[in-house]
This record gives C-alpha cells, sequence and structure tokens, in this order.
C-alpha cells in the first residue's frame, strides 16, 4: 500500500504531535513507526469516535484522518471536530480518489488529500508543510491540554470549553503562558500586565478572576516568590 520512507529529513520538525485516526492495523504500525522515527509524537485512535476524543481534548499539530473508519466516517469526525472550534491542520488519506470525494473532504475541513497507494515520502513532505502553515498561522499559546486563543482572546479549556476573558485576565494569562517556565514576581506582573501605578494588590486580584472563570490550576502559587503557569 505503501512505499518505503528514506531516511529521517534533517528538516523534521522533531516535536510536533500528531493524531492519526485509522482502522488498518498494519497501515497504523507502519506509519507510526516511519512518523516515529521521523522525530513526531504520534497518537493512534482505530475508530472515529476515538479520534474524536482524542482531537477534542488533547492538542495536535496535524491530524491525518482515513475516510472510512467504524463507529463514526471520517467525514462526520473532521465536521464534528470543525464545529468544536479545533482548528488543527487535518489531511484525509484514503482509498477514495474521485475528484468529488476530494471536494468533499476539503468542503469538511480537510487542510489536504492524499489517496492511497501513497509514497510515505509524499506524505511526509506533505505534514512537514502543514506543520509549517500551522506554525506560521500560529495563534494559540498551549496551557496543558488547553490553550489561550490569542486572535479570540480566549481560554479554550481541555474538553474544549470556550471561556472570554476581560482585557486583563487575557493579558496576564498571555504574559504566564509566554514564558511557562518562569516565576514571575508580583512585582513583575504588575509592571508589565497592570502599569506601575496600579496597586500591588491588583495581581493577586486578577489571579483570583482568572482562577474563577478558568479553574485554579490555570495559575500555580510559588509559595514566597510570586506565580507561574498551570495547566487548563
Amino acid at each position: 500500500m505503501v512505499s518505503t520512507m528514506q531516511g529521517a529529513s534533517s528538516s523534521s520538525p522533531t516535536g510536533h504531535r500528531v493524531l492519526l485516526v485509522e482502522d488498518d492495523s498494519e497501515l497504523v504500525e507502519s506509519l507510526s513507526l516511519a512518523l516515529r522515527d521521523e522525530g513526531y509524537a504520534v497518537d493512534v485512535a482505530l475508530d472515529g469516535q476515538r479520534g474524536l476524543h482524542l482531537g477534542l481534548t488533547r492538542p495536535y499539530d496535524v491530524l491525518v484522518i482515513d475516510r472510512r473508519l467504524p463507529t463514526l466516517d471520517g467525514l462526520d469526525l473532521l465536521k464534528r471536530l470543525r464545529s468544536k472550534a479545533v482548528r488543527t491542520r487535518a489531511l484525509f488519506l484514503t482509498a477514495l480518489g474521485t475528484v468529488h470525494d476530494k471536494i468533499d473532504g476539503l468542503d469538511a475541513g480537510a487542510d489536504d488529500y492524499l489517496v492511497k497507494p501513497f509514497d510515505l515520502d509524499e506524505l511526509s513532505a506533505r505534514l512537514r508543510a502543514l506543520c509549517r502553515r500551522a506554525q506560521e498561522a500560529s495563534e494559540l499559546l498551549r496551557i496543558g491540554d488547553g490553550h489561550l486563543d490569542l486572535a479570540r482572546r480566549e481560554a479554550v479549556l481541555a474538553d474544549g470549553t470556550r471561556v472570554p476573558l476581560s482585557t486583563r485576565e487575557f493579558e496576564l494569562l498571555r504574559e504566564l503562558a509566554a514564558r511557562p517556565t518562569v516565576v514571575h514576581t508580583r512585582s513583575t506582573l504588575r509592571r508589565s500586565v497592570f502599569g506601575e501605578a496600579s496597586a500591588p494588590s491588583i495581581v493577586d486580584t486578577y489571579v483570583y478572576y482568572l482562577r474563577a472563570k478558568v479553574g485554579r490550576s490555570a495559575v500555580r502559587t510559588v509559595r514566597g516568590l510570586g506565580y507561574r503557569l498551570g495547566t487548563l
């Protein structure tokens, strides 16, 4: 069904996460091995329902989806993800190769369409292109299994729930998410987010507001030092 992939490319996007939704166990095994050799982190779903669950609850850089899947067809799977504001780049990998099939796939929200049998090197090149496009157009900051949508100024929880933020709530969360491993002192956050004139307690006040909206785990208190990013 596929040809042998050459050695991993030096331009491989190491660390990008791929969700492979495919029910052919032999193809899953060969693709997973090849993609991991190229530096991708690969999750596998053997049916559409599992693919939907993973797509809604975990962040990915690219989705690779078969059209014909058990429990939930690939087209319906992608349509449901798009209806829940999941904008992850998606490639259909399928034996359905007519022009009409491709149009249906693209209309469902796919970014690319590759027909079986295919060449693994071509699939690799297409995935690299999708990862580049996603990175260039990235408007998200990951926060655990959720993220901060910079364009819409919303926090998106791990279950897909979108939470609108006020201007200062958004700026505070963005400051923490931009440097997720740093412990931010109250004075630093006050200067960068609220301005020197603000009362010293304003940082604590807005941390309280954020936690009330998106959960206590979103901001971690580092006793005696300040705050750092948590998880959504």
